[in-house]
C-alpha cells in the first residue's frame, strides 16, 4: 500500500467514524457546525494515519482503534482553534481557509474548541465498547499528552517566550511537550487499541515517536520560511513576524534541515525491529520530513 492508498484509507475510516458520532443534538446546532468546520477543513489526519500504522503492527485494527484515532483528531482540531485566537497567534487562515473565529466569531470558536476536547473523551468512554480496561488506559494516554504534563504545558511555554532568546534544549523541551507528546499518544494509542503489551515494542514505538515529533516541528519551521502563503494554508512568516523561538533561527535554515535528516533517520532506525510492517511508519516518517505545507 503506498502512501496515498494509507492516507486515503486512514482519513475515510476517521471521517466516517466522526461523522457517525459527531451525530445531530438540536439544542447545539450552531456549535456543531462550528465544530464540524474545524474537524473537516482538509486536514491531513496525520495522526490517525500514524495510529492506524501503529495498530496494524500488533493485529486487526477495531472499534478503539477508530475511537482512538477520532480522538486524537478532535484534541488536535481543538487545539488549532483556540492556537488561532486572537488572545494566542491570532491567524485569520488555516489550511487555506478562514479560522474558526473568523468563520463564526470568537465565542464560538472558543466553545467549539472546549466542546471538542469533551468529544475526544467522550468517544473514548463509550459503553459501546466494552472494554473498561483498554479504554481507561487509552483515556490516560491522551490525558497525559494533550493536558499540563504535554500540549498544553507546549503551547504555554511557547506564548511565554515570544520575542525572547532561548537554548536548543528550551526550545526542544517546548515542542515534545506541544507537538511531540500528541504524536506518542497517536502511536502509543494504536498500539494499545489491538493489544500490544510489550514494554520492548513500546520502547521502540516511543523512540520513533519522539523523533518524528521533532522532525515535524521542525519541518514547521523551516516551511514557515521556504514556502508561500497559498502552499502553506496559512500566512507565510507568521513565526518569524511574531517573533517566536523556531529552529532556523537557532540553527540556520541548513543547520535546521540536517537537524530534521538526523531525526528521521533515528526515526527509521529505532522501529526496524519490525520490519516489513513498520512500512507504514517508514513512509509517515519520510512525508514529514518532505513535506512543504
Amino acid at each position: 500500500m503506498t502512501l496515498d492508498d494509507f492516507s486515503h484509507y486512514a482519513r475515510q475510516r476517521v471521517d466516517s467514524y466522526l461523522t457517525q458520532s459527531l451525530g445531530q443534538y438540536d439544542p447545539a446546532t450552531h456549535l456543531q457546525n462550528a465544530m464540524a468546520y474545524s474537524l473537516f477543513n482538509g486536514g491531513k489526519r496525520v495522526r490517525p494515519m500514524l495510529t492506524y500504522a501503529a495498530a496494524s503492527l500488533f493485529g486487526e485494527t477495531n472499534d478503539l482503534t477508530d475511537a482512538s484515532a477520532a480522538a486524537i483528531e478532535s484534541i488536535h482540531a481543538y487545539s488549532l482553534i483556540h492556537d488561532d485566537l486572537p488572545a494566542m497567534d491570532d491567524d485569520d487562515l488555516r489550511r487555506g481557509k478562514p479560522t474558526c473565529h473568523i468563520q463564526y466569531d470568537e465565542a464560538t470558536a472558543i466553545l467549539a474548541g472546549d466542546a471538542l476536547q469533551t468529544f475526544a473523551f467522550e468517544l473514548l468512554s463509550a459503553s459501546k465498547h466494552q472494554n473498561m480496561k483498554v479504554q481507561l488506559q487509552l483515556i490516560q494516554e491522551l490525558v497525559h499528552a494533550s493536558g499540563r504534563h504535554g500540549m498544553v504545558t507546549g503551547q504555554m511555554i511557547d506564548l511565554a517566550n515570544v520575542g525572547k532568546n532561548i537554548n536548543i534544549a528550551e526550545l526542544e523541551q517546548m515542542h515534545q511537550h506541544k507537538t511531540g507528546a500528541l504524536i506518542r499518544a497517536s502511536i502509543r494509542m494504536g498500539a494499545i487499541s489491538t493489544g500490544a503489551s510489550k514494554q520492548t515494542d513500546f520502547a521502540a514505538l516511543d523512540a520513533y515517536a519522539a523523533a518524528i515529533g521533532l522532525a515535524f516541528q521542525v519541518q514547521d519551521d523551516i516551511i514557515d520560511i521556504t514556502s508561500d502563503t497559498i502552499t502553506l494554508g496559512k500566512t507565510q512568516f507568521s513565526d518569524e513576524e511574531a517573533n517566536k523561538p523556531t529552529y532556523p533561527k537557532l540553527l540556520g535554515l541548513e543547520g535546521a534541515q540536517a537537524l530534521a535528516q538526523s531525526l528521521h533517520n533515528q526515526a527509521i532506525t529505532a522501529i526496524s525491529p519490525f520490519g516489513d510492517a513498520a512500512q507504514p511508519l517508514v513512509e509517515l516518517a519520510n512525508y514529514i520530513i518532505g513535506r512543504n505545507h
